[in-house]
């Protein structure tokens, strides 16, 4: 009944669409982004032209042609019905497509939206694509279903795609050199093939076992269907599905506060063309970044595009040097969100270094590290690096950052701490030799562990930072359960340690407050290195001198002092 009165009624529908589109974006934004874009809606939905290249895998020919094509598929889907700006059924034919690809809606809705955007853009570029739109189907929101297969090329070019939107949204004035060779070096495309595999793997398209090691997108192989895609993205990369929302919004937003200078093309680029050289490369922070839903994900989301600031780098083994001592000193005073992500390599029967099975993984806590004989924190979570991308939360919370518990009617709702009661919470344990030893029967373990118990350590670094353990999730009750490296069997993996980061990510405020405890302790440890004579009185009154007297020459007669 609601719909019908309001299709008849244009401005009560009028008022309707504004107030769903105000919940995106404001309306004085959005009006303003109408009457700069239209004149050429699909030109201002384009990102800023730019050529790309990829070291691993390489860029496929046609990927170029489907950037471009970008803008006209969005506003051939989405803005067709859009009129002239002084025209009232122009502006709510405006907020109609606005809302169909901006409001909030399921994250499955809302990835079938993207991958028709895929689809449409790959039919109008040339590029191969397995998608097929049915738009007879009942799908999403009652405007079609998406079928078909994805290859793991086009996996790959489709998460390239997805970079390259929020690549035009976080970093506008950073544009690489134009395809009809303009000034300023190619943007460096982040590998991805991680994330490739991961969603190969969740399909079963690809064996979890030791033939992951040295894979490449190039080799082709068995696809995944939109299905499973979906599940995939649905339990490992939940931003994914934003994507879309998120591009669209910005370039309107950029198209109303200055559409000249958001097109121009910057020739200075930044990080978006240097190589990685961190083990937190810009393809890692991009799967984090879509695997969390807090503030942390804008961080990592901008670390992706630009790099992280070396400034946040608070340690990293192959420049402070390895253990947990070294470690320590540079972490510690720390009270924010941290990153320790670490590389490793399984031996397989030889002392060499066997590089087809170097892998890594990372532990994510929004809170600092301390010095403690037990397990300690209130959240973390374990996650999978390379060559398989995995995020492990908490258990009883899903990978997108919200704990859903089944009620008595089987519907999901959000947790309240109660009902995380008996699961433990052994996040982190982080333990030094204690500055005054004691004896002990039973001394604790002296290194990092993660998960498990005390012991039994899901994951463990030494004291030394050269070996790694990593166990099977049946020992820990803290993180959900899933492997952490390839063909991980039940027995635990000791393997050797190549090198160890941790960034901090608490920003220029928690730093600061580092810098002050470091200085803080610096005077106390100063202050008692330095002895203060006069606090120990008079030599010659001093028991001490009487005592040598005595042991020089025990015979000497000496008066008693009454």
């Amino acid at each position: 009944m609601g719909a019908s009165t309001s299709t008849s009624n244009p401005s009560l529908e009028a008022q309707e669409q504004e107030t769903l589109a105000s919940a995106s974006l404001a309306l004085p934004l959005l009006r303003a982004a109408f009457s700069r874009s239209n004149g050429s809606l699909a030109e201002a939905l384009s990102p800023p032209p730019a050529a790309f290249r990829s070291d691993s895998p390489p860029v496929p020919p046609r990927f170029h042609d489907l950037v471009a094509r970008l803008g006209p598929a969005i506003a051939s889907l989405f803005f067709s019905d859009v009129g002239p700006a002084g025209d009232a059924a122009g502006w709510l034919g405006f907020l109609r497509g606005f809302n169909r690809c901006c409001a909030r809606v399921p994250a499955s809705q809302s990835l079938a939206l993207l991958l028709r955007v895929y689809a449409a853009a790959c039919a109008d570029a040339g590029a191969p694509c397995g998608l097929q739109f049915h738009p007879d189907e009942e799908g999403a929101g009652g405007e079609g279903k998406v079928v078909g297969e994805l290859a793991p090329g086009e996996i790959a070019v489709l998460l390239w795609m997805c970079w390259v939107m929020a690549w035009s949204g976080s970093a506008p004035g950073v544009s690489g050199g134009q395809e009809g060779g303009g000034k300023g070096e190619p943007v460096l495309l982040p590998d991805v093939t991680h994330l490739v595999l991961s969603a190969l793997v969740s399909a079963g398209a690809v064996a979890d076992d030791a033939g992951v090691w040295g894979w490449e997108v190039s080799r082709g192989g068995k696809g995944v269907k939109v299905q499973e895609y979906t599940s995939w993205v649905l339990s490992t990369a939940a931003g994914l599905g934003n994507c879309l929302s998120r591009y669209v919004q910005e370039r309107f937003r950029s198209c109303a506060a200055d559409p000249v200078e958001e097109r121009s093309v910057s020739t200075g680029n930044t990080s978006s063309c240097n190589p990685d050289v961190y083990l937190l490369t810009r393809g890692r922070a991009w799967a984090i970044s879509h695997s969390l839903r807090n503030t942390l994900s804008e961080k990592f989301l901008s670390a992706s595009v630009i790099g992280m600031d070396t400034k946040d780098l608070l340690y990293r083994s192959s420049v402070h040097g390895k253990g947990l001592s070294r470690f320590w000193s540079c972490v510690e005073g720390y009270k924010g969100p941290v990153l320790i992500l670490l590389s490793a390599f399984s031996r397989s029967g030889c002392d060499n270094v066997d590089t087809d099975q170097r892998w890594g993984i990372g532990i994510l806590t929004e809170e600092g590290l301390q010095n403690k004989d037990t397990f300690y924190g209130s959240s973390a979570s374990l996650c999978s690096t390379y060559p398989i991308f995995r995020m492990l939360p908490p258990s009883g919370m899903t990978c997108a950052g919200h704990f859903l518990f089944t009620t008595a009617d089987s519907s999901l709702r959000p947790y309240c701490a109660s009902d995380l009661a008996g699961k433990e919470k052994n996040f982190i344990y982080c333990h030094l030799h204690p500055q005054i030893r004691v004896y002990e029967a039973k001394p604790k373990p002296v290194g990092l562990g993660f998960g498990g118990t005390i012991g039994n350590e899901r994951i463990f670094l030494d004291e030394d930072f050269s070996k790694l353990t990593v166990r099977h999730h049946a020992v820990d009750k803290t993180y959900q359960h899933g492997s952490l490296i390839p063909n991980q069997g039940y027995l635990p993996v000791e393997a050797s340690v190549l090198d160890v980061e941790v960034w901090g990510l608490g920003g220029e405020a928690t730093r600061r407050q580092q810098d002050m405890y470091k200085k803080r302790e610096d005077i106390f440890s100063e202050q008692r290195r330095k002895v203060d004579l006069k606090t120990f009185g008079n030599w010659e009154d001093s028991p001490e001198k009487m005592m040598m007297d005595m042991i020089s020459d025990p015979n000497a007669v000496r008066r008693e002092d009454r």
